[in-house]
């Protein structure tokens, strides 16, 4: 039986079963994006796709709310598509096929798309809903915010009606969030020369796997591993016991994912096979230690592989220092919001082969100036070594706003409803709510969601419960939102 078919909220699951139905890779969302605006068009919607290829679909007051400020709903079509080694779907063709365990929704060897399909689905069951009481709707659907924010960025100015924004994308029932980090793509190349397999080399493949993953914002602070940073720390150190060689590297999927697994081809003198062998083994066991209550199911195993040809000793030797120098994780926590992280990068892809080396990470920061500061750090470094770098896809911060009348209104609606305090709180993951607010100056922002587990990550999960708790609290808000 179809799990999400026996869930409540009817009215928002029916939608999440369509998002998993059709798929929705980053910068290929177009077959959703059109069949939303002619779901829109059949109900009499008006629609409009901007140049971008975002989707705004407006939906007039109910009686008697004509004179209420307009709500722009917002969300991102597009999801993360991650898969643990071994399976087999096609994010490009196969549908999402999630199961209920203990009230979550997970998807156990893939991502689940709850980032950002619950929100999304919230907007269309308030857009579907002939009792729900509100004033003018908008929904903005947008595109390629996973790899880059690019719909966002794309927004053109003028086109929203609305006074009010509330984003459905943040991961923690609850909270609400009220200011995040801007960020910039760092990507790297250089060139390297090859040669031979010399002779007497046994091939192999190390491979690291078994991590967690995650956000690479959200879950930074974590501590959990990176399969780029741990392989070439395990080079180097190989480096240092045998005449290593690198045939090639290849770790990570998406420079906002925490790599969990990542393989290199190596040579080495087959006599020092067994000293190679040990010296892994020592190293797993010092990984495990090292993550332990975090990652400790990682895993470092070598395996029979061919190559024909290797770097050559003086690249691989700048290559690898630069990837292993490379900045990783929490630079600095805020000084002005306490328990949040200011700024931070990930080594989010690694791959070497063909004679090019190519690195894609992501820096973020809630300072845009701190953005920039570690940005220009990651140039220096990678410069050192003979890398071109590309600054791509910059995106500002969302700035907190404590006079919010929305977010009165939301923490109004909370304390009514539940007898207590919402949290508040600024997040260290990109939101389009900076850009948006870029574009729309003086536009009033709140972001809320679900409890959202592992997104980014296969076993993404999203709790049921909290489901129908954000459907509730959204149509609270809508009744309360004051007039224009």
């Amino acid at each position: 039986m179809n799990p999400i078919a026996q869930l409540e909220p009817a009215a928002v699951w029916e939608h999440f079963q369509t998002l998993c139905d059709i798929p929705r890779p980053s910068k290929h969302e177009e077959a959703l994006r059109d069949y939303l605006n002619g779901w829109a068009q059949l109900r009499g919607l008006a629609t409009h796709i901007d140049a971008a290829g975002n989707l705004i679909i407006r939906k007039p007051a109910t009686p008697g709310f004509e004179n209420r400020a307009g709500v722009v709903l917002q969300g991102h079509l597009d999801m993360v598509c991650q898969a643990n080694s071994g399976t087999e779907h096609d994010f490009f063709k196969d549908p999402i096929r999630p199961v209920l365990k203990d009230g979550w929704l997970i998807a156990e060897n893939t991502t689940l798309g709850a980032d950002n399909g619950i929100g999304v689905a919230l907007a269309l069951a308030v857009l579907a809903s002939e009792t729900l009481q509100h004033g003018p709707v908008e929904a903005l659907f947008t595109l390629d915010e996973e790899a880059g924010m690019g719909g966002a960025l794309g927004l053109e100015p003028g086109l929203l009606q609305g006074r009010y924004l509330i984003n459905i994308d943040t991961e923690e029932w609850g909270e609400f969030y009220m200011g995040c980090a801007g960020g910039v793509d760092a990507n790297v190349r250089r060139d390297y020369a090859q040669e031979a397999v010399p002779a007497g080399f046994a091939v192999r493949e190390i491979a690291v796997r078994g991590l967690t993953g995650g956000h690479s914002g959200a879950d930074i602070h974590l501590g959990r591993g990176n399969a780029n940073k741990i392989l070439v720390r395990l080079l180097r150190e190989l480096e240092r016991e045998t005449d290593l060689r690198l045939a090639g590297l290849k770790g990570g999927t998406a420079r906002n994912a925490l790599s969990r697994e990542a393989f290199a081809i190596v040579a080495y003198p087959e006599a020092d096979e067994a000293k190679i062998g040990a010296a892994i083994d020592q190293f797993q066991a010092l990984m495990r230690f090292e993550l332990a209550g975090v990652d400790e199911g990682v895993t470092v195993v070598r395996a029979p592989a061919e190559a024909g040809r290797v770097m050559a000793r003086d690249d691989q030797r700048a290559i690898l220092s630069a990837l292993h120098a490379a900045p990783h994780g929490v630079k600095r926590m805020s000084q002005r919001v306490e328990g949040v992280v200011e700024t931070s990068n990930n080594l989010g892809v690694v791959v070497i082969g063909e004679g090019k080396v190519f690195a894609n990470m992501m820096v973020r920061s809630l300072l845009d100036s701190g953005t920039w500061m570690l940005a220009r750090e990651v140039e220096s470094l990678f410069a050192l070594a003979g890398f071109a770098v590309e600054m791509e896809g910059g995106y500002p911060g969302w700035a907190p706003n404590p006079d919010s009348k929305l977010l009165d209104v939301f923490r109004d609606v909370y304390r009514r409803e539940y007898g207590k305090e919402a949290g508040v709180k600024v997040i260290h993951a990109g939101l389009e709510c900076g850009i948006i607010g870029a574009k729309y100056p003086g536009m009033d922002m709140v972001s809320f969601g679900p409890d959202i587990r592992g997104a980014h990550a296969p076993g993404e999960r999203v709790n049921v419960e909290s489901v129908g708790r954000v459907w509730d609290l959204l149509r609270h808000v809508l009744v309360a939102i004051p007039e224009a």
